[in-house]
């Protein structure tokens, strides 16, 4: 029976270990509290705290990292175990922000990177280690789905409507990362790089009046980026730093995956539905 090990089972982790499980796999891995312990192994999931519970890849045919590098290195990385001859498979979950900013020209996976963050500098630097161990390597865009979306943001009052001229920002459905990494499960490649996004980048104000369409709602009046910038946090600044389109065609050309959701549009739709 194939055992998928996860280190990190956060949100786009667990929708993959959900999908898994219905055809028959075992999930183990890592989380940070006792609370989302609790939840995980409710779900039938072998959870463990990293870094306290006692833990191994014992049995696993499949192992992911969604573990962001923090200041001290990436300690996913420096918890594996030296012989992992017994996987079929390593994914890494990194981000497109490894690219850095292009003025909006698009890159692929053979880009050069020239991250402008400390964050995505730190995730280059993981890239290389988990490369050199065999891992696909799965850039991901900015991620959304139920429980996190505009939808949520404008019902709740939080949603902005920012306006840069020229400026998009790629989205990828929590769903169609799973779909993405399952199809490259179906077919491993060692040490390959995948950009996983969407077909359509949009301007944040575009997604945004978009939703509040669908929730019949007038959109938030729009505002400069330089006045809405005046009462953003360092954290959301970094994500206006970078303008680029990401080039998503090798996941569809090398591992035939058919996007659930190939723009903003059909993934809000489908939330709203659901």
């Amino acid at each position: 029976m194939p055992k998928l090990f996860c280190y990190g089972l956060g949100y786009s982790a667990l929708v993959l270990a959900r999908r898994l499980m219905a055809e028959g796999w075992d999930v183990a891995g890592t989380c940070q509290s006792e609370a989302r312990k609790a939840e995980l192994r409710g779900l039938g999931i072998d959870a463990h705290i990293f870094g306290l519970d006692p833990c191994s890849l014992e049995g696993a045919t499949h192992l992911l990292s969604s573990v962001p590098p923090d200041g001290a290195g990436d300690a996913a990385f420096k918890a594996l175990p030296a012989d992992l001859s017994a996987l079929q498979w390593i994914g890494y979950l990194s981000t497109t922000g490894v690219y850095g900013d292009t003025g909006g020209a698009t890159v692929d996976e053979t880009a050069p990177l020239h991250p402008t963050s400390t964050r995505a500098l730190a995730r280059a630097d993981a890239e290389k280690g988990w490369l050199d161990r065999g891992a696909h390597i799965f850039r991901l865009a900015g991620i959304y789905g139920p429980g996190r979306n505009p939808l949520e943001r404008v019902q709740n009052g939080t949603a902005r409507s920012i306006h840069k001229p020229g400026h998009a920002f790629g989205r990828i459905h929590v769903e169609d990362i799973a779909g993405v990494l399952m199809a490259s499960m179906a077919q491993p490649d060692p040490r390959e790089i995948y950009n996983v996004c969407d077909d359509e980048p949009a301007a944040p104000a575009d997604v945004t009046a978009f939703a509040c369409g669908l929730l019949g709602v007038e959109p938030p009046p729009l505002v400069s980026f330089d006045e809405a910038a005046l009462e953003m946090s360092p954290m959301a600044l970094s994500f206006w730093r970078d303008n680029r389109r990401v080039d998503n065609s090798k996941i569809k050309r090398d591992l035939g995956v058919t996007l659930q959701y190939p723009t903003y549009r059909e993934g809000l739709r489908a939330i709203l539905k659901a």
